[in-house]
């Protein structure tokens, strides 16, 4: 994808975009048939789709969790995915020395939650010149991530997400305050709202739970409050995923939820 591109997905013109895909690539056969379904959809209800998956999940619970198939295969499987269906790709990014060697396949590198603030893994993805989306550390306030979006301006680049994940309260759980999604707005930058990690209920366990039912409440109340995109990890069998089984959404739920997102965000559009 080209750096036009990467400006149209970014540009705030009331058209609400998607993150969507599996949390983790847990086959070659899987992350293609999700991403064949996804751009249908995608093609079917007319939203810009960016599809995700992460070739490791290395912020897992348990040393014993699933974690992906690694770099090396996972960006061939993604690189596949690209070819064959030419949808702009997001993944996670761990080490400074991935971010070049992920960026020569996808078009955003995702900086995990855990790792927003640290400075020479956020200043590698800006230096690749990709489109760089940071996730709101749990422990972070909205107003704070000023200075993460200013370490990647310093390198240039300035194609760059904030997404809003939730907010560590006590043990267990994870609360939403819709005004993080203006106050990071005021960094000038698209915001995204991720609403399956939102769900979690981390810790507690060997893995993280989590409780998909809100996933719907909270992306309306995100798009009533704003956001640029939303994301969401989707899985057709969310109950056996390798990864984030307790709150990615089902695929054939999906349709019928981006419906009512898309009609939304019109609305709250044409009100402002």
């Amino acid at each position: 994808m080209d750096n036009q591109k990467i400006q149209e997905i970014y540009q705030t013109s009331g058209e609400l975009f998607f993150i969507l895909g599996p949390c983790v690539i847990e086959s070659r056969d899987h992350i293609l048939f999700m991403a064949e379904n996804l751009k249908k959809l995608s093609q079917k209800k007319d939203f810009q789709l960016i599809f995700k998956s992460s070739f490791d999940k290395a912020n897992r619970t348990s040393v014993e969790s699933y974690r992906g198939p690694g770099l090396t295969e996972g960006l061939e499987i993604l690189s596949e995915v690209k070819e064959e269906f030419e949808l702009p790709l997001l993944t996670d990014i761990h080490q400074p020395d991935q971010a070049k060697i992920a960026a020569d396949v996808v078009d955003i590198l995702q900086i995990p939650a855990f790792l927003c603030r640290q400075t020479d893994l956020v200043i590698a993805a800006g230096e690749t010149g990709a489109g760089i989306n940071v996730k709101k550390g749990q422990f972070l306030p909205p107003y704070d991530m000023k200075h993460v979006a200013q370490k990647i301006e310093s390198t240039g680049n300035e194609n760059i997400l904030l997404t809003e994940r939730g907010h560590k309260f006590g043990y267990e759980n994870l609360v939403n305050d819709m005004r993080a999604i203006p106050i990071m707005q005021k960094t000038g930058y698209p915001v995204v709202y991720d609403a399956t990690h939102s769900s979690q209920k981390p810790g507690g366990g060997s893995t993280t739970g989590g409780i998909r039912e809100y996933v719907p409440h909270m992306s309306r109340a995100a798009v009533a409050a704003g956001c640029e995109g939303l994301f969401l990890e989707v899985h057709d069998n969310p109950e056996d995923a390798l990864s984030d089984s307790a709150t990615q959404y089902p695929l054939e739920k999906l349709e019928g939820l981006l419906e009512q997102l898309i009609i939304l965000n019109q609305t709250v559009k044409e009100l402002e």
